[in-house]
């Protein structure tokens, strides 16, 4: 499992064009790019939106016969 944290004081500049992310990631097994995935929208999201959503609640009406 990845570690969750992050080094927020390392910042570092590169050109996508030619960067080694495709070797790099052709070389990690499928699990550890679902981890990497996951812990990616952890980052972004948080760990838990959907308890952060309001709660939908039904309530049923009764009609009054007159």
């Amino acid at each position: 499992m990845i570690e969750e944290k992050i080094q927020r004081n390392v910042f570092k500049v590169i050109n996508l064009h030619e960067s080694d992310d495709i070797d790099y990631w052709r070389d990690r097994s499928y699990i550890e790019r679902i981890e990497t995935i996951e812990f990616m929208r952890k980052v972004m999201f948080g760990h838990d939106r959907v308890s952060e959503r309001l709660q939908r609640v039904l309530t049923i009406a009764e009609l009054k016969e007159n």
